[in-house]
């Protein structure tokens, strides 16, 4: 149960952090809510598996997914722009949670 819950509060953020950027600094209140509503859920569940999972593995697997998500939703709808060293950084951010889920002893399993 707790990966479930790391993988809602992981799309509440990319949710949300998509939702801020539409927003446009606030001024559109439709997006400025479901951004408030998102990360509210996000930490919410981040909360609840920090019982379970320690606190660096969770935040790296959330923050790392999240950015990860939130880049791939930046180049394919948002026409965001990457050169060789922004997605050689997003694989390393990549690579670093797959490490930290299939070889590291620290993650729960």
């Amino acid at each position: 149960m707790p990966w479930l819950f790391l993988g809602i509060a992981i799309t509440g953020e990319v949710i949300a952090t998509t939702a801020l950027k539409a927003s446009e600094g606030f001024s559109k209140w439709g997006y400025a809510t479901v951004s408030i509503v998102g990360y509210a859920i996000s930490l919410y569940f981040l909360a609840i598996i920090l019982k379970t999972i320690p606190v660096g593995v969770a935040y790296a697997i959330w923050s790392g997914a999240g950015v990860a998500l939130v880049t791939f939703i930046g180049v394919v709808l948002l026409g965001q722009k990457l050169d060789l060293y922004g997605y050689l950084g997003i694989g390393l951010i990549v690579l670093g949670v797959l490490v930290l889920n299939l070889l590291s002893k620290s993650s729960v399993h």
